[in-house]
């Protein structure tokens, strides 16, 4: 589903772009969305490395976060055991 978003701008920039042949409509969808994503992978960057700084404080190693994470996708997805 999508939303319709308005913006105000000077009409000189309008008329600017569109002398250009510019697609504003486009040209707005594209920005907002690689922004969007720019902000959902920033968001995430700090979550991992949040979640990496506790796993390091815990004492828990690396092999161990690997064989616990393999146990619990053997536990909930059939077929997955070697």
């Amino acid at each position: 589903m999508s939303v319709v978003v308005s913006v105000r701008v000077p009409r000189w920039v309008k008329e600017r772009l569109e002398r250009s042949g510019v697609n504003v409509s486009e040209l707005v969808r594209r920005v907002l969305v690689e922004e969007a994503e720019r902000l959902e992978e920033e968001e995430l960057r700090t979550m991992l490395r949040r979640a990496s700084e506790a796993l390091r404080r815990s004492g828990i190693s690396g092999e161990e976060v690997a064989d616990l994470v393999r146990r619990d996708r053997e536990s909930r997805v059939p077929g997955l055991r070697g």
